[in-house]
């Protein structure tokens, strides 16, 4: 195997390390996926545990990303370039959203993808955590302003002018992120979603 898919397979690895999973096996004794929307993200142990384990699981997935992102490329490969990066980010993500530790089920890769961006582009990464942020104060789903955030992503590299190489990566960072969202999406259109501070939805 060449260095460049030893560096993916770690990320990949790495990215399937489940926060969520862990934190509330040990918090609560069960299992995370049997609970609430049953997704392995900050948001469903926010609901199952509490703010502190929202938190916690938050920051180890975004680490994943920018370990993956920032880190791993210039370790392994001992480069920089953005392309790399972004694509070892890729695998991390990947991993997040079907780890090989769950039977290749795993969470919705928000938080990890953010943490590629903030470990390969920041800018990029500060673009679309705005965006994300408007769109939650305005409607108050976090799903929605995760989405609205995808659709950014490779919007904001155009504005930087980053090459077609990496727009593309990024492109499919925003539509596997997309695409896990496939549950929240018709639950938007059907005016179910849960929202923010109300009782209604699921």
């Amino acid at each position: 195997m060449t260095a460049l898919g030893l560096a993916l397979l770690l990320c990949y690895l790495l990215g399937s390390l489940p926060t969520a999973y862990f934190l509330v096996k040990w918090a609560k004794g069960i299992d995370i996926r049997t609970v609430g929307s049953g997704n392995v993200g900050a948001t469903n142990a926010l609901r199952t545990v509490g703010l502190w384990a929202g938190l916690v699981v938050l920051v180890g997935d975004v680490l994943k990303g920018v370990i993956a992102a920032g880190m791993v490329p210039r370790w392994m490969l001992g480069t920089t370039a953005l392309g790399v990066r972004l694509a070892c980010g890729l695998a991390a993500v990947l991993g997040h959203d079907f780890s090989c530790f769950l039977r290749f089920r795993g969470g919705k890769g928000v938080a990890t993808t953010i943490g590629v961006f903030l470990g390969a582009a920041p800018l990029v990464a500060g673009m679309i955590c705005a965006v994300w942020v408007l769109v939650f104060i305005a409607f108050r789903y976090v799903s929605l302003g995760s989405l609205v955030a995808a659709v950014a992503m490779p919007i904001s590299q155009v504005v930087l002018r980053h090459s077609g190489g990496e727009i593309l990566v990024g492109s499919c960072l925003a539509g596997l992120l997309i695409a896990r969202h496939r549950s929240n999406i018709q639950r938007l259109l059907g005016g179910v979603e849960h929202r923010a501070w109300s009782r209604k939805g699921n």
